[in-house]
């Protein structure tokens, strides 16, 4: 019956609706038959927090240059606003008691040099995806997501002496970054396929994952105010800080996770056996199955989830590292008052995710939406929320009070995306589940460089309402393309070359 209805099989000459009907069937979650330890302390947890912090701590070093240059570039050889033309800028703001004033900044470099320094991570970033995600299948994600932390907190720290020695030196540090970086993503997913039952994906993904988003939250203010410092120059200590942090978590991580539950050495045995009942693990052999390629390749669901993630990366993106130079520029907040809002995104999506990844594990607890249903309806709204967020910020203009509102309240529903496609992997071919997530997040931050680097095309050093407004017209159009490819072309249901390795 399975192989007679399998959509693979039949979706070009079947209606679409036909064969979400059948995939939903195909992809319902079973309850384990083993219950699951009382205990308050489980291994699974551990390994989630530790997880998390490991996350945040990354995008902490990621995101604190997007601060750090506004103290690092000298203004006045970068700033070339329109000022004549005042009906296409807003007006000066009058400083308050307290504002901090930047240093002048040491290095001369324009809004196009900008975009690439902030851009040029992503393409070590991208080159070690698809790597990262097979070797955390065949040796172990242990080993891949630690070493990527502990390597980038360690370039984090040499990152200030390397922009002192020169922009090439520097540009090569945040290449470097963005190789080991790039392996703990797939790393973490291939972890995920280990440890987590189906019916707690959605919360425990959104739950480690969402150490991006307090990354973000905790390193954008606290950047702020260390570059108001003048203790070393300020923005260098924004570097020291958090990667000494990153160090220090590696010592965790090495005592605390497994690769595993089998190979846990504390682990509660009864923990043990409801997780493996649950995931339904593969044998140890198969992890050393070759991928096929050309059936990944030309797979239309993962097609679809590689665009979704590329048009929403280009939005998160296009926040992350533009956002508090539009705050700047644009809407004239000092640079403490920048690094503070424009942490409040991350925050609301933070906070957001959790809250619909609950809800969204609930309502398949209760059969209430298939599996299916769940990846393209909070996909969506995921899509949509920071896509709204953009066009209200265009609509506000100047106000800076409704334009925080739109960016905080609308893009707050970017944390759906954790029950939208995030999981999407395991579902499709639980054994790669590594590699799928390395390919779709390299094709995926390939948008988040492209993002800085258009943004300074755009731009160009003209720091006008109307270039701004077609950055987020950009944003919110590339964002919703993705999703709306992602509506027609998901699946929730393992894939025949996935099932024929076994």
């Amino acid at each position: 019956m399975v192989e007679v209805l399998d959509p693979t099989l039949s979706r070009d000459n079947q209606p679409l609706f036909i064969n979400d009907v059948i995939e939903d069937k195909l992809s319902q979650s079973q309850e384990p038959l083993i219950e699951d330890t009382k205990s308050w302390v489980k291994a699974r947890f551990t390994f989630g927090f530790l997880g998390f912090m490991g996350f945040a701590l990354v995008y902490a070093m990621r995101v604190n240059l997007s601060i750090a240059i506004v103290s690092m570039v000298n203004k006045t050889e970068s700033n070339k606003n329109d000022s004549a033309n005042s009906t296409d800028i807003c007006p000066s703001v009058d400083p308050v008691n307290g504002t901090f004033v930047p240093h002048t900044g040491e290095f001369n470099w324009d809004e196009t040099t900008q975009g690439i320094v902030l851009g040029i991570f992503f393409f070590g970033y991208v080159a070690t995806n698809v790597p990262g995600g097979r070797l955390a299948e065949k040796y172990g994600g242990k080993l891949v997501y630690g070493l990527g932390v502990f390597l980038t907190a360690v370039l984090t720290i040499i990152s200030p002496f390397a922009a002192y020695w020169g922009l090439v030196p520097f540009a090569i540090v945040r290449v470097a970054e963005g190789i080991t970086e790039g392996v703990t993503f797939p790393a973490m997913h291939s972890m995920l396929a280990h440890w987590v039952p189906p019916l707690e994906r959605s919360k425990f993904a959104a739950t480690v994952y969402a150490g991006l988003n307090f990354g973000t939250v905790i390193s954008l203010p606290l950047s702020g105010w260390l570059c108001s410092l003048d203790l070393w120059g300020g923005w260098p200590l924004a570097f020291y800080l958090f990667g000494g942090l990153g160090v220090i978590w590696y010592i965790f991580w090495l005592i605390f996770v497994f690769d595993t539950p089998a190979q846990h050495t504390r682990i509660d045995p009864q923990e043990r056996a409801f997780i493996e009942a649950s995931v339904k693990l593969k044998n140890e052999g198969e992890t050393n199955a070759s991928v096929p390629w050309l059936a990944v390749f030309t797979s239309r669901p993962m097609w679809a989830i590689a665009l979704t993630q590329c048009g929403q990366s280009w939005a998160f993106y296009t926040l992350l590292t533009e956002l508090p130079t539009y705050m700047d520029k644009i809407l004239h907040f000092d640079i403490q008052q920048d690094a503070v809002y424009s942490m409040l995104p991350y925050l609301s999506a933070w906070i957001v995710g959790l809250g619909i990844s609950v809800l969204a594990d609930a309502l398949l607890a209760q059969n209430l939406l298939s599996t299916l249903g769940s990846f393209k309806f909070w996909n969506t709204i995921g899509s949509l929320g920071p896509s709204l967020s953009f066009l209200g910020a265009i609509w506000a203009g100047c106000d800076r009070n409704i334009v925080l509102f739109m960016l905080v309240g609308l893009g707050s529903l970017q944390g759906a995306v954790y029950a939208g496609n995030q999981m999407n992997h395991i579902a499709l071919a639980p054994q790669y589940a590594g590699t799928l997530y390395g390919l779709t997040n390299a094709a995926a931050n390939t948008c988040g460089f492209l993002a800085p680097y258009i943004v300074g095309m755009v731009v160009q050093g003209h720091e006008t309402l109307t270039r701004w407004h077609l950055v987020f017209w950009l944003a919110a159009g590339v964002n919703m393309a993705g999703s709306l490819f992602y509506v027609v072309f998901a699946s929730a249901t393992e894939q025949p070359w996935s099932k024929g390795s076994r």
